[in-house]
């Protein structure tokens, strides 16, 4: 979802009902099946990994909503990155998350097909992308109020999933369901205990916390929707304390149950965390659960990206070809589509020449890109808001902690791939706005100039 969807200024959503969106459009297999992989990396200590997350996150979305109810702009954080440092930015900002977004979808898609092989151990992880892909491109073709209906009851389903766990969680750590004389559950309490893979471990860790809280700037493109656009920061500070609280409580019971060993990054946390309480039907059942949150994340992404991309045509930043909309599809951006269909397209054939390693390398590059467009917020309300010490100051704090999570990928070779493949992405943008500048916006500038000056003659 984007700003497309906006509608234009006016807008008569409630401040509740966007904060409801954002926790939909946030959950997905970031947290479901990504935290497994910060659990592994560092520990228990994962629950304070994403109490840091969130506070960079809040930090983040407070500016964009600051900015957003001070001028309000269906383009979001593309429009003041343009406004405060020039076109590039605009450009570099709305291509960079683009690209995130569709290596998100890709990440989502390899989450899905890892999940999927827990029924169907020897189906191949690329045939179960190709037919997830194909049922989001098929539900984003119904169009907008299609989208809508089935977005919405996915949400309930893996919200009903997060609370299903706890509660069985909490009764399994009261020692309910009985363990056959085994000691109970107790959250770690040493500093060994609760650190077994040292600092290093947890700084590596950041960046999966980060990336589970991905989709806040949904809220930020989605606030011209709001009727009162002042609302922005409230609905962005109860879905970010809703999500906080969520998250943490099912992590840290998540960590407390099984020993760090028990943790496999082909599996939730949540299945494993409980496989010893012998439930049966857990397993499926939140299984099945998970695999309808990713499924909603990813298509939501393919959903926003179809709508971006249009923006970022109009603007000039892309062919004007992406701005076309076919009446007889509902007048969908087709050609917009297409394009987003080939980034799954791309993330299917990388599953099926590199399955082992995939899921970590894309999610990394993933959380990495979408960090970089954070670092554009902070820094464009640098220059656009009259910001007092306080608020500068917790601006610098959040850009240290994104600092910290892209650089802690630094120190796990198992990881680094996925900075480098970050990279790569920045670098073609990079080189994308050189062109822009002295092969298109400097020569229309001069046109632009030509035909004033003839006018005035």
């Amino acid at each position: 979802m984007d700003a497309s969807d906006s509608g234009g200024q006016q807008g008569d959503m409630k401040w509740w009902q966007l904060s409801m969106v954002g926790v939909g459009c946030t959950i997905g297999t970031g947290y479901f099946v990504g935290s497994t992989i910060g659990i592994i990396t560092t520990g228990p200590s994962i629950v304070f990994a994403f109490v840091l997350a969130a506070l960079g996150t809040y930090i983040v979305y407070n500016l964009l909503a600051k900015m957003t109810a001070e001028d309000p702009q269906e383009g979001s954080f593309c429009y003041y990155a343009n406004k405060a440092f020039g076109r590039w930015a605009g450009f570099s900002c709305g291509w960079n998350y683009w690209c995130s977004n569709i290596l998100i979808m890709g990440s989502q898609l390899t989450a899905l097909s890892l999940l999927s092989q827990f029924w169907f151990p020897s189906v191949p992880l690329w045939l179960f992308s190709a037919g997830f892909a194909i049922v989001s491109i098929v539900v984003v073709l119904l169009g907008t109020k299609g989208f809508d209906r089935i977005e919405n009851l996915l949400a309930i389903i893996k919200t009903a999933a997060i609370v299903m766990f706890i509660i069985i969680a909490v009764c399994a750590v009261l020692d309910w369901f009985g363990l056959d004389g085994e000691k109970p559950p107790s959250f770690p309490n040493t500093y060994n205990e609760l650190f077994p893979k040292g600092l290093k471990g947890f700084w590596t860790s950041l960046i999966y916390a980060f990336y589970a809280f991905g989709g806040i700037e949904v809220i930020g493109l989605m606030a011209m929707q709001l009727k009162k656009k002042e609302d922005a920061p409230k609905a962005g500070t109860i879905m970010l304390m809703g999500l906080t609280i969520i998250y943490v409580i099912s992590l840290g019971l998540a960590v407390t149950m099984v020993s760090l060993g028990a943790f496999s990054e082909k599996e939730s946390p949540f299945v494993t965390a409980l496989d010893s309480y012998h439930l049966t039907f857990f397993p499926h059942v939140f299984n099945g659960a998970i695999i309808v949150a990713g499924f909603s994340a990813m298509t939501a992404s393919l959903f926003g990206v179809t709508n971006l991309l249009v923006t970022i045509a109009d603007d000039g930043n892309a062919p004007s070809l992406f701005m076309q909309k076919i009446k007889k599809f509902k007048n969908l951006p087709l050609p917009s589509l297409c394009l987003g269909a080939l980034g799954l397209l791309a993330s299917i054939i990388t599953a099926l020449l590199l399955p082992g390693k995939i899921y970590e390398y894309i999610t990394t590059a993933a959380g990495i890109l979408l960090l970089y467009n954070w670092s554009f917020i902070i820094l464009s309300s640098f220059k656009i808001l009259e910001n007092k010490a306080w608020s500068k100051a917790t601006g610098v704090f959040g850009m240290l902690l994104i600092f910290v999570a892209v650089s802690g990928t630094l120190l796990e070779k198992e990881i680094r791939p996925g900075f480098l493949i970050s990279l790569i992405f920045v670098v073609i943008i990079g080189l994308a706005a050189i062109f822009m500048k002295f092969k298109v916006w400097n020569k229309n500038k001069a046109m632009a100039a030509k035909a004033s000056k003839s006018e005035l003659d």
